[in-house]
């Protein structure tokens, strides 16, 4: 369902209307510092157009998982952070809903920018409660949703605003959907899929959904160990899910060739950093070591393949990324196709945290804000926050 067929910003007028725009400003953040701003300046476009086309704009997101109103979860520091890279002020409020926020709001002028306190210090927003909606809604006289990383939650600011407000996309979802089914159902040729993470229980629909659609499947991560065990290997004390063995040969057999698995591996005593560590093949894992990163032959392959593709999906880390000693091979898998010819599209998630370390991902063509909903994407699945905007 590509979002050219839903109405985007540009399709309604927003001169002197107050528009509710559905951010994802849910970065990473430690000691009230903001360690990646990727996302905040990923929706500066949707942002920059409403402003210089005279809206009032307030601005709505969630940040982490709050139990009540947590202070150490406060969307301030984004409003500082985004102050510095829009150039103007931006008007923090110290809650989402209520009289004072409404108050507040009623007083902008066109222009001005406001940023609404964490959604999710309410439970109604997570629960789509009606009311809640509509007290959002009320701020408001458009809707524009630019929060791909949360479109697949049916929660109030995302589904339950739109039975209140017209609502359209702003240009990072229309980037976003377009960036992902033309990779998925106008690729040019050939296409690779890269499919890591940590299990095949969280993968397997996206396999599935990706088979009949690409020309080759590269599998890594904790995932390829199911296979390597469904296919008699010995794993170690490798990651493994025994209840997917089946599926994992059920996948073999209807993948045929598609379907390439690492041919070495570098494995560990302990999943440690600075644990002993050395490279096998496949076939010639010790009982009492671990899986947790590609091998260099197996690099070599997977970048040969990619580098005679037209279009690379990637989805999910290649190995242990969380520790820098077993982040090697999505290093330097990622620098291989850096330099290569074809489209890439990064799904989100725990892979772009990885990527960021490699140095080129910035040359990776487009990179996803979304990691569960670029996920479900890939999956086939509808997104909620998508199929609640207005069509063209």
């Amino acid at each position: 369902m590509p979002v050219l067929r839903k109405k985007s910003v540009e399709d309604v007028e927003v001169s002197g209307r107050w528009a509710l725009v559905r951010v994802d400003f849910n970065v990473p953040m430690s000691e009230g510092e903001i360690t990646d701003d990727r996302r905040i300046r990923a929706s500066l476009k949707t942002i920059r157009y409403l402003l210089d086309h005279r809206a009032v704009v307030i601005l709505a997101s969630h940040f982490g998982r709050p139990k009540g109103k947590d202070p150490s979860l406060s969307l301030k520091p984004v409003a500082k952070r985004l102050s510095e890279l829009i150039g103007q002020p931006v008007r923090f409020l110290d809650d989402c809903v209520g009289p004072a926020v409404e108050e507040a709001v009623k007083s902008g002028k066109p222009g001005d920018l406001f940023l609404l306190e964490n959604l999710r210090f309410h439970p109604e927003e997570e629960a789509n409660d009606p009311r809640f909606s509509a007290r959002l809604a009320g701020l408001a006289g458009l809707y524009v949703n630019d929060a791909f990383g949360t479109a697949h939650r049916a929660h109030a600011s995302t589904v339950g605003v739109t039975k209140y407000l017209p609502a359209v996309s702003g240009y990072l979802m229309q980037e976003e959907i377009s960036a992902l089914s033309e990779a998925l159902e106008d690729p040019a040729r050939p296409l690779v899929a890269i499919v890591g993470g940590a299990k095949v229980s969280s993968k397997i629909a996206v396999i599935q959904h990706l088979l009949p659609r690409v020309d080759r499947i590269l599998i890594g991560g904790g995932l390829a160990n199911t296979f390597f065990k469904a296919q008699g290997l010995e794993i170690g004390k490798s990651l493994v899910e025994n209840d997917y063995l089946d599926t994992a040969r059920q996948i073999v057999q209807q993948a045929g060739h598609k379907l390439v698995l690492p041919a070495d591996v570098v494995i560990a005593s302990k999943a440690e950093a600075g644990a002993e560590q050395q490279t096998v093949s496949t076939d010639a894992v010790p009982a009492q070591w671990m899986i947790l990163d590609l091998g260099p032959k197996t690099v070599e392959r997977f970048a040969g393949l990619t580098g005679s593709a037209g279009t690379v999906i990637w989805n999910g880390p290649l190995g242990l990324c969380e520790i820098p000693d077993f982040a090697r091979g999505t290093h330097e898998l990622a620098r291989r196709i850096a330099g290569q010819r074809a489209r890439v599209v990064v799904g989100g998630g725990d892979l772009v945290g990885a990527l960021e370390d490699s140095g080129v991902i910035d040359k990776l063509g487009h990179v996803s804000t979304g990691g569960g909903a670029s996920l479900e994407f890939l999956e086939g699945r509808e997104l909620p926050g998508v199929a609640a905007l207005e069509d063209r």
